[in-house]
C-alpha cells in the first residue's frame, strides 16, 4: 500500500462553467418563484457542514416531484449546465460545492412518505424526508429505519453519501438498506433499479452504483429501505475508562466475542468536556463508551452483563444505566451534538472532521496513534467513534484567520489516513469523498480502479453536469 501523496488534501483549482441568461430564464418560465436566484438563497445552498469553501451557485431550483427534477436536468443538459442535489445540507467533505458552477437541486419538499409495507418490513420515500421524519411517520407500525449517522441527514443524502452511523454495527450501512431507488439519469430520464425482494441476481447491481455515488451519476427520487421490528427492550448505559487504550481494548473484545450490541461510542475526555459544557451534563471527564442494547429483557440483561465484566478487565468504572426512553435521548442527543458543541467550544473557529474505519483488530494502532499525534500538535480536538465497526472521526478546532493551524490539521488528516489505509482500512468509513478525500481515494484503491469509476461516470453523464468535480476529477 502507497502512503497517501503530499498533495492528497489539496483542494482541486475551481473552473466555473458559464450559466447562460437562456437557462435561467427557461427555469424560471418552467418554475417561477421555485427558481431563486437570491444571493441568500444561492449561499445557503453552496455550502455544507464542512470547513472548504467555493462560489455560490448560478441558481436553486425547489423541486417538488420526479418530473421537476428531470425537467431541470434536462434544461441543465441542454446547456451542458452542473446540477448539484441538495437535500439537508449536513455533508462535511465538500458535497455541495458548486465547483463548478452550475444550479443547486433542492429535493427538500419531496419529503413524503410514498408507501408503508409492514408486513414486508420496507418503506418507500421520497429523497427529501429526514430520518427522524421517516421514522416519526412509522412509529404506529412497531418498526423503525435504524441508520443514524448523527445529524437530521435527509434519507437522499445518506444514500448518496453510503452513510452509516451509531448502529452500524448492528444493523449495516445505507448500502445494506435500501432494497430500490428510482433515478433522474444526466439525460434526464427516469429509470428504477431494484425491487422490494430482499434478494435478486437480476443483471447489474444499480442500486448499490447508485448508493455511495455522491450525486454524480443521478439524482435519486425515490427510495426503498428496509425496516426493522423495534426492540422489545433497550438498555443503555455509560463507562467511564482510565485511557482511551482501556475503552477500545473493551469494544475490540466485545466485537470478538460475538456480543450482538447495537450500539457502541467512543468519547475521549476533551469531547466529554465539551459536551458537558453544551448540553448541560455532569459526565465524567476521562475517556467514556456510551453503549446500547437491542433485544428481549432477558437477552438485554446478558449482553448488558457480558459488557460489564468485561469492561472492569480494562478499569472500566463508573457504568451507569439510562433506563427510561428520557435518559437514552438525553445521552444521545449530546452524542450528537458533540460536533455543535466542540465548535461551540473554540468561538469563530471551523472544524476540519475526518474520518477513517480499520479493521476491529487493528483499530488500538491506529487510534492511538493518531491521538498521540494530534496531542503533539496543539490543535484543540475533539474524537467519537462508532468503534463497534472500527470507524472513528476526529475534529480538528482551528482559528480560520491563523493559516498555519489549516495546515498543521491537514497534515494530521493526512498522517491518519495514511496509518488507515497501511492498516489495510479505507480513507472515509461513511462521511464519502466530496472534495477533500479525492486524493486519498486515488491512494487507497489504486489508477486503475479509479480509472474504471470514471468509464462508468463518462457512459452515464457524457456532459459531465452531474455534481462535477467530485470523488474524482474527470
Amino acid at each position: 500500500m502507497n502512503a497517501p501523496t503530499a498533495a492528497s488534501h489539496l483542494l482541486p483549482e475551481i473552473h466555473l462553467r458559464e450559466v447562460p441568461q437562456a437557462l435561467i430564464d427557461a427555469l424560471q418560465a418552467r418554475f417561477g418563484a421555485r427558481c431563486s436566484l437570491a444571493q441568500a438563497v444561492r449561499e445557503q445552498h453552496g455550502r455544507d457542514e464542512g470547513s472548504l469553501q467555493a462560489p455560490p451557485p448560478s441558481a436553486v431550483v425547489f423541486a417538488e416531484s420526479t418530473q421537476d427534477v428531470a425537467d431541470a436536468v434536462k434544461l441543465a443538459g441542454q446547456y451542458e449546465v452542473p446540477v448539484i442535489p441538495y437535500g439537508a445540507g449536513s455533508s462535511l467533505e465538500g458535497h455541495l460545492l458548486a465547483v463548478q458552477g452550475g444550479i443547486s437541486i433542492d429535493v427538500s419538499r419531496m419529503n413524503q412518505v410514498l408507501s408503508i409495507d409492514a408486513e414486508d418490513l420496507t418503506v418507500t420515500v421520497q429523497p427529501g424526508i429526514t430520518r427522524k421524519a421517516l421514522n416519526d411517520a412509522i412509529k404506529d407500525t412497531g418498526l423503525f429505519f435504524p441508520i443514524d449517522p448523527g445529524a437530521d441527514a435527509s434519507i437522499g443524502g445518506m444514500c448518496a453519501t453510503r452513510a452509516s452511523g451509531t448502529n452500524a454495527v448492528r444493523y449495516g450501512t445505507m448500502r445494506e438498506n435500501v432494497l430500490a431507488l428510482e433515478v433522474v439519469t444526466a439525460s434526464g430520464e427516469v429509470i428504477r433499479t431494484g425491487t422490494r425482494a430482499k434478494k435478486s441476481s437480476a443483471g447489474y447491481d444499480l442500486t448499490r452504483l447508485m448508493v455511495g455515488s455522491e450525486g454524480t451519476l443521478g439524482v435519486m427520487t425515490q427510495i426503498t429501505v428496509r425496516l426493522y421490528p423495534l426492540p422489545e427492550a433497550v438498555s443503555a448505559a455509560i463507562c467511564s475508562f482510565p485511557s482511551i487504550e482501556a475503552a477500545v481494548r473493551t469494544t475490540i473484545q466485545t466485537i470478538q466475542l460475538g456480543v450482538p450490541i447495537a450500539r457502541v461510542e467512543l468519547i475521549d475526555h476533551n469531547t466529554v468536556r465539551m459536551v458537558n459544557a453544551h448540553s448541560k451534563l455532569g459526565l465524567r471527564e476521562e475517556p467514556m463508551l456510551l453503549m446500547e442494547f437491542h433485544g428481549s429483557p432477558s437477552s438485554v440483561k446478558e449482553q448488558a452483563e457480558t459488557v460489564q465484566e468485561i469492561a472492569s478487565e480494562f478499569g472500566g468504572n463508573a457504568f451507569e444505566w439510562a433506563s427510561t426512553p428520557e435518559e437514552r435521548t438525553r445521552l444521545w442527543t449530546a452524542r450528537h451534538n458533540a460536533y455543535f458543541a466542540a465548535v461551540q467550544s473554540r468561538p469563530g473557529c471551523r472544524a476540519i472532521s475526518t474520518d477513517t474505519c480499520v479493521p476491529i483488530s487493528r483499530l488500538a494502532d491506529c487510534l492511538l496513534d493518531s491521538v498521540a499525534e494530534a496531542d503533539a500538535s496543539g490543535i484543540p480536538y475533539f474524537l467519537v467513534g462508532h468503534v463497534g465497526d472500527g470507524n472513528f472521526h476526529f475534529g480538528y478546532l482551528l482559528d480560520p484567520n491563523i493559516p498555519e493551524e489549516r495546515v498543521t490539521a491537514e497534515d494530521l488528516n493526512h498522517k491518519l489516513v495514511a496509518r488507515a489505509l497501511a492498516l489495510g482500512g479505507t480513507c472515509t468509513g461513511e462521511h464519502g469523498v466530496g472534495l477533500h478525500k479525492m486524493g486519498f481515494l486515488l491512494d487507497e484503491t489504486g489508477a486503475g480502479a479509479v480509472d474504471m469509476m470514471r468509464a462508468i461516470k463518462r457512459a452515464l453523464d457524457p456532459k459531465n453536469i452531474l455534481n462535477p468535480g467530485k470523488i474524482f476529477a474527470l
